[in-house]
């Protein structure tokens, strides 16, 4: 698993570098891959970390198990900081790269032109791209998909706001790796 995780990552860059260089466009302009405000940073965090108490807080009162599909893959692989390197630092990069980056970013083309609002583009991208990346997460129930939706436009708000991917990047991984963390010390 870990190491499908770091050759799909590798893949889908490579791919996606190559289709933004064959179109003409900077790959560092396309994926907004700047800096961002340290104050925006730490609003996004601030927000992320309030939808982390909540998501535990309604987790914990619908009494579910979120994490259950990380059992049969903890248990099988040879080395659990492969396993917590792929899910916690390459999944979220290439991830991010994929869906606030590539696809959101021609999505966002797409529907941002004169005859509409000024982030007509961004809302649309962010909607269709949460709930692509939502559902492909596959391995979760309707409860998880759907608080998936809901971080995903997290990272997309991030991405508008920072006007940087780095920044989702930067909460993906944090998100986690605070899942990972709750995951490991309740396995130990």
């Amino acid at each position: 698993m870990s190491l499908s995780i770091l050759i799909g990552c590798v893949l889908l860059v490579a791919i996606s570098m190559l289709i933004i260089r064959l179109k003409g466009g900077s790959l560092r302009q396309y994926l907004a891959l700047k800096p961002f405000s340290l104050s925006v940073g730490i609003g996004m965090l601030g927000l992320l970390l309030i939808f982390m108490i909540a998501s535990q807080a309604l987790t914990y009162v619908l009494d579910m198990t979120p994490l259950v599909f990380v059992d049969p893959l903890y248990q099988s692989v040879i080395s659990v900081w492969l396993l917590v390197f792929a899910m916690v630092v390459v999944a979220p990069i290439y991830e991010e790269v994929i869906f606030r980056g590539i696809l959101w970013s021609a999505i966002a083309e797409q529907f941002t032109a004169p005859s509409y609002s000024a982030n007509h583009g961004a809302i649309v991208a962010s909607i269709v791209t949460s709930l692509i990346f939502a559902v492909i997460h596959v391995q979760y129930g309707i409860y998880e998909i759907s608080t998936i939706v809901v971080l995903a436009l997290i990272f997309c708000y991030a991405r508008i706001k920072s006007g940087s991917l780095l920044l989702p990047i930067v909460l993906h991984i944090v998100n986690n790796g605070v899942a990972m963390w709750q995951y490991i010390a309740q396995a130990a």
